[in-house]
């Protein structure tokens, strides 16, 4: 992170409560206070933390219209009618297609998958991919992370004899689409205990409820949840309650019996086996599946995650990554343009939100390239390119700033548009573009204050490198698996030193592995990476004094496991925090 990163530690908890918990489970007061912010007071309720359990996972009969869902697949398997899984073309998307559809493979053969062209279809439920269903049969559609505002299309669908069940998790409008099924925790309608699920996690709910309602076991579900742990991380979904649960036993499943295409990706990514995390998921094995339907279509993900040898496994794997690579290559020359753009200020707007636009980019990657933007100004960012006519993007926001709800007011000028509060994507007449920066930055003026485009470390407590012992790092592991809602927690420690082996690494030099020795406790050395931080290395090698903030990781290479700090942010001694 930059140097203008504000460092806020965050408020303390009551102490009471914190010598009463550390007391009860025999851990640290560091450890008993990360436990009472995530909402855990007592032995009990650190048990169940802890230890997570599929018999905690909520009814799935409690979310709004699952009985209608369950009857009319059970409708469409006894009647060997064709069912047609469609799906957004994301990681979350193919992956909730390919649990579904695997599953429902176990009754029926007739069954196929749908995966929209981001190029020739874009998002969502499309006229095409209806069309295309009647044409070959289908009498039942259920899609998958899309479907929510689709109600033109499912109408259409209803007028070829199709009948749809929708999963989705993304925000309803006022009215619903007149499907068979609406399955969406966050329907004003619905009281499902839980409501932040992913796309997938939707589409597994309706897979429990299946099996629950017609004696198939539990335990036979077990192997989709790798799918859905992949699901979960990718979509940056909240990693609390169910969807933490899921996570746990999907990262379980991942690490020991992953399914052949997951292994392919895997092996691909050079992670070890057997100590996936879930960073290594988000970095690693999400952007390569995301690769597929960015470079070239989504079905590709599909196959490969529906893949039942290893040779075909391999096979699609090493063509995703190949189109990962090229991903890369695309999105590394777009970023420098669209900075270069912002830079000499060619873009459409840039006082409180950054606006680009240039017919030529590739759509598939534009998403990529706003959160780099946003990294590099921090403020509100779209991206905008040409596609099928139409003006096409993705915005992505800062932390605290509702950037869909921007968007929103914008309504009236665009064709389509959907996302959450932090990520959206949208659609507009190019002749409504200038009108559409104009609105968004003038929407944003007044709504956002300097603080919030500041970027902000919070620090969840401060440390000495002598707590950080084996048995406080085991506990700390067992806070996993870690994501928004329950991050990986970033500590303090001030006054360290680098203890003289510091170097530059990474290609050009832009990092810095160093072993890190606070004044105050001089025989605990720890080794540390620094991303991006290289500027602080002549400060750093004069034997300068530093404060840190960082989270602590496991490092495994070659077999072998160390402990490490991933640093967030260095300040020199003489800065005033």
């Amino acid at each position: 992170m930059s140097k203008e990163c504000r460092w806020i530690l965050k408020e303390q908890a009551d102490p009471v409560k914190v010598d009463r918990l550390a007391t009860e489970v025999g851990i640290d007061k560091v450890l008993a206070e990360l436990l009472i912010k995530r909402g855990v007071e007592s032995f009990e309720q650190a048990r169940c933390f802890f230890r997570p359990s599929l018999d905690q996972l909520h009814d799935p009969f409690l979310m709004q219209d699952m009985d209608a869902a369950v009857e009319r697949l059970r409708k469409a398997i006894t009647s060997r009618e064709k069912i047609l899984v469609y799906g957004d073309y994301d990681v979350d998307g193919t992956t909730a297609v390919a649990l579904v559809y695997s599953f429902i493979k176990r009754f029926t053969s007739s069954v196929d998958f749908y995966i929209p062209d981001r190029y020739d279809e874009g998002y969502g439920v499309s006229i095409k991919g209806i069309d295309w269903a009647a044409e070959n049969k289908f009498s039942l559609i259920i899609t998958l992370d899309c479907g929510i505002k689709a109600i033109d299309k499912v109408r259409h669908a209803r007028d070829l004899g199709i009948d749809v069940i929708i999963c989705d998790h993304h925000l309803p409008e006022e009215e619903l689409p007149a499907a068979a099924a609406v399955l969406d925790p966050k329907r004003e309608d619905c009281h499902y205990p839980f409501d932040d699920l992913s796309g997938c996690g939707v589409g597994f709910k309706l897979v429990q409820a299946y099996s629950q309602r017609y004696g198939v076991p539990f335990e036979s579900l077990i192997p989709l949840l790798d799918l859905l742990v992949v699901s979960i991380s990718s979509d940056l979904v909240t990693m609390v309650g169910e969807n933490r649960i899921l996570a746990h036993f999907g990262l379980k499943q991942l690490n020991e019996d992953p399914r052949k295409g997951l292994l392919a990706m895997i092996n691909l990514s050079n992670i070890e086996p057997g100590h996936i995390s879930i960073d290594d998921i988000v970095f690693k094995i999400g952007p390569r599946i995301n690769a597929a339907g960015r470079m070239e279509s989504g079905r590709l993900s599909v196959e490969l995650l529906t893949a039942e040898d290893t040779q075909t496994a391999m096979f699609i794997g090493e063509k995703i990554n190949e189109s990962n690579n090229d991903r890369k290559n695309i999105d590394r020359k777009i970023t420098q343009e669209a900075l270069e753009m912002v830079q000499k200020g060619k873009c459409l707007a840039s006082e409180n939100a950054t606006v680009v636009y240039n017919p030529k980019w590739n759509k598939g990657v534009v998403g990529i390239v706003a959160s780099r933007l946003v990294e590099a100004f921090y403020k509100p960012t779209v991206v905008l390119t040409k596609s099928n006519g139409f003006v096409t993007g993705s915005a992505r926001s800062v932390a605290g700033f509702d950037l869909y709800q921007a968007i929103e007011s914008c309504a009236d000028l665009l064709e389509n548009f959907g996302g959450h509060v932090y990520a959206a994507g949208l659609t507009l007449k190019e002749e409504n573009l200038e009108e559409f920066a104009r609105r968004i930055d003038a929407f944003i003026e007044g709504k956002i204050s300097a603080e919030m485009l500041t970027p902000v470390v919070e620090i969840d407590a401060k440390l000495n490198f002598a707590q950080i012992t084996p048995k406080f790092f085991r506990i700390l592991k067992q806070f996993q698996p870690f994501g928004p809602g329950n991050g990986n927690p970033i500590f303090m420690t001030e006054n360290v030193y680098d203890a003289g082996n510091g170097r530059k690494v990474g290609a050009g030099g832009v990092h810095m592995k160093l072993d890190l020795i606070q004044e105050s406790q001089p025989y605990h050395q720890i080794a540390a990476i620094a991303f991006n931080m290289s500027d602080y290395y002549d400060y750093i090698k004069s034997g300068n004094p530093l404060d840190v903030c960082y989270s602590i990781v496991e490092n495994y290479y070659r077999g072998n496991s160390t402990l490490q700090l991933r640093v967030k942010d260095l300040r020199e001694r003489d800065e005033i925090i």
